[in-house]
């Protein structure tokens, strides 16, 4: 951790150092690329951590510069002032155009972006009042402490603050519990929702967040070059900002500034008269033909087939690249902490889950079809059938996942058929997957902490500043505890995806249990384990019984069921083919036939 922080002053002290000894040439280009950083952080964010792809982010840029030059030289507003309204007005639109286009999904999302990002670009460049395509003039400079920035040196080192803020708020921000939902909605609506997570609503909350960074550098670009015009808010500056993004390593906030850098760089070296478009024509002099001029642009083909390579060779940017040659701390225990809120169990319902005649179409195919069965508190229902017997479907029906096409399902007492899922998270459910879904970059613990979102209450703004150590404490140890009780405390800080196929079933059932369910459904939960695990975990799996906790569970194992569960429901063909004790099911003639082999 100490080198850490020493290469991080270090990196501090470099960019401090520049404007006193470097020319002026590399102020400007310091400027710039700290401009940008800002942009990329926010599509690091947005693109690279919860997966939504965005092209317009120059226009959100547009309309910090444009609300703060238009106010300054039409109404003398302060600078300052007119931050603020940007900021507003920014997230505003955002907020608009959020609830519009991230319903949208697969290559419409991104077609989205560019469409109104052009709109929002031709729209800056048609309003007379803003100076149509010749732009306006006359942005007053800033003043801090009442010292005028008129010096691109002083400049840079506002800059520079505010680009190290926003690098610490959003880093703070990915470690914290709204952070590791943001993660989770790139795995997927899912697996996010069934912990509690409104993924709608975060997506619209980071894409304002986004937008809002893109608004600072639009206002900070307005008052270093004191003009603004359209040219800088366009499309094809949208797709540079999502480069260097995705350059720099989307995965991690300091990509943003790599990819800020690089980019910069290269289109300074690659522009006409650059260093490396120099040595190209003196090249392409000693291949061509006599009387065949290397002459023409070659600029945009030669940084294409660059951004094809780098992006080939290492394809989660170059973070990754750059992080292997710094030191890695290793991690220091999780320190106990207060205990977090239990919930009751509801042992005060006579039925914990109900489930009455079920029926699930998908076109003419019937997967559940008129299912009915009870679960009761504090006891282990198994539901079995064969491959294909609607199991699964019948999970998804009761979390959520799934909307019935007829009949209902009650939760403690009250009907949750059209309840999303993350509202029935909220009531006390919490489940694993058949096919197991983890953030197969976070670690084991952050995975696990994500589970117990809804026992926090920490939000974006309260995690940026970082004034949620106490609670996210709390969680983590809650966390801890819960890995510890599933017997992978070896594995608490590995990340999830180098982890055995049994292993990572194991921290979903963790997951689960950081919940604090009333109700926990395991699908397939044994799958992938050897023997010794599976009698760990009916070990564990009684000892929350005797707890009071209610378990529905979905297995093919006919050992690990029949040694564990109070009672069994046994489907075929979409329908309830017997109920019983284990042993009464093990003698049913109609169930060894479908589904024990038969005689």
């Amino acid at each position: 951790m100490r080198t850490g922080r020493l290469a991080f002053v270090a990196f501090v002290a470099l960019l401090a150092a520049l404007p006193a000894f470097a020319p002026q040439f590399w102020v400007t280009l310091g400027n710039y690329i700290g401009l940008y950083s800002i942009v990329a952080l926010g599509l690091v964010l947005l693109t690279g951590v919860a997966g939504q792809t965005s092209f317009g982010q120059a226009a959100f840029v547009g309309l910090g510069a444009y609300t703060s030059a238009y106010l300054t030289t039409r109404y003398g507003t302060s600078p300052w002032l007119t931050l603020a309204i940007g900021l507003a007005f920014t997230g505003t639109v955002a907020l608009g155009l959020g609830f519009i286009t991230l319903r949208m999904k697969g290559h419409y999302l991104p077609l989205a972006t560019i469409a109104w990002g052009i709109s929002l670009y031709y729209l800056f460049g048609n309003l007379e009042m803003l100076g149509g395509h010749t732009g306006m003039t006359g942005i007053p400079a800033l003043s801090v402490a009442g010292i005028e920035l008129r010096n691109e040196r002083w400049y840079y080192y506002l800059i520079w603050a505010i680009a190290l803020a926003a690098l610490w708020a959003t880093n703070n921000l990915l470690d914290s519990r709204p952070g590791r939902a943001i993660r989770a909605l790139r795995g997927g609506l899912e697996m996010a929702q069934a912990f509690g997570v409104n993924g709608a609503r975060l997506k619209i909350v980071v894409f304002v967040y986004a937008a809002l960074l893109a608004c600072v550098s639009g206002w900070l670009y307005a008052h270093l070059q004191r003009f603004v015009n359209p040219s800088p808010f366009g499309i094809n500056q949208g797709i540079e900002y999502l480069f260097m993004a995705v350059v720099g390593g989307a995965g991690s906030v300091w990509g943003a500034v790599i990819g800020a850098t690089l980019i910069t760089l290269l289109k300074q070296w690659l522009q006409d008269g650059g260093p490396l478009m120099t040595l190209l024509r003196d090249g392409l002099e000693l291949v061509l033909p006599q009387g065949v001029s290397p002459s023409g642009n070659f600029e945009i083909i030669v940084f294409g087939i660059l951004m094809v390579v780098l992006l080939q060779r290492a394809r989660e940017g170059l973070w990754p690249w750059f992080a292997r040659f710094l030191p890695r701390p290793q991690p220091a225990p999780v320190p106990s902490a207060t205990p977090l809120a239990a919930r009751p169990r509801g042992q005060d319902h006579a039925t914990l889950l109900d489930v009455r005649n079920a029926r699930k179409q998908f076109g003419g195919l019937v997967a559940v079809n008129d299912l009915s069965f009870e679960v009761r508190p504090g006891e282990i229902l198994g539901l079995i059938g064969p491959n294909g017997a609607g199991k699964s479907t019948t999970f998804n029906l009761i979390s959520g996942g799934l909307a019935l096409t007829s009949g209902d399902v009650a939760f403690l007492g009250a009907s949750i058929r059209h309840t999303p899922p993350y509202e029935i998270a909220a009531r006390g459910m919490a489940r694993t997957f058949q096919h197991v879904k983890l953030i197969p970059q976070m670690s084991v613990l952050d995975n696990v902490a994500l589970g117990a979102y809804l026992r926090g209450r920490t939000g974006v703004v309260r995690a940026a500043l970082k004034l949620d150590r106490e609670e996210e404490a709390r969680v983590r140890a809650e966390a801890a505890r819960a890995i510890e009780r599933c017997g992978l405390a070896a594995h608490t800080f590995d990340a999830a995806g180098s982890l055995a196929l049994g292993q990572q079933r194991i921290v979903e059932i963790a997951r689960a249990l950081c919940a604090d369910p009333v109700l926990l459904l395991l699908d397939e939960p044994a799958a992938g384990l050897r023997y010794l695990e599976k009698q760990e975990l009916a070990v564990l799996l009684r000892s929350l019984k005797a707890e009071g906790m209610t378990i529905l569970l979905v297995e093919h194992d006919m050992d690990f069921v029949m040694g564990l569960t109070d009672r069994l429901v046994v489907m075929d063909f979409g329908e309830k083919l017997a109920e019983g004790q284990p042993a009464d099911i093990q003698r049913n003639p109609r169930v060894r036939e479908a589904y024990l082999g038969g005689a």
